[in-house]
């Protein structure tokens, strides 16, 4: 079983991207795992399955980008180019921490498996 952590940076104003709401799902199921928002460092305040473990499978962690950089006062298109960013990642077999920063702008990300 391994932990889950996560942190966002706000590429386009170059700070923590603070509020941005999470939600982790298990792909195959659907099932809310955990929901919560990040904190004034970007990283997620429930701290998703830090506490408890993930079990080997397949998991989803959505970012709901559009609405922060709304509130960011960035004035978005409608549709928005990146409304919601969906992380779809595996866990297989390992004990090790997973890691998974989001570098965003209102039109571009990239994510990673940190440690």
């Amino acid at each position: 079983m391994s932990r889950l952590t996560t942190h966002v940076l706000d590429l386009f104003h170059g700070r923590p991207a603070e509020g941005v709401l999470l939600r982790l799902h298990s792909a195959d199921s659907r099932e809310l795992l955990a929901e919560c928002r990040t904190d004034g460092t970007g990283r997620a305040a429930c701290a998703l399955a830090e506490k408890e473990p993930l079990a080997d499978g397949r998991y989803e962690l959505v970012f709901a980008i559009a609405s922060y950089f709304a509130r960011a006062g960035i004035r978005l298109p409608e549709p928005p180019f990146l409304e919601e960013i969906v992380i779809r990642f595996g866990v297989s077999g390992r004990t090790d921490p997973y890691h998974l920063p989001l570098l965003v702008t209102p039109w571009s990300y990239t994510v990673y498996r940190g440690r």
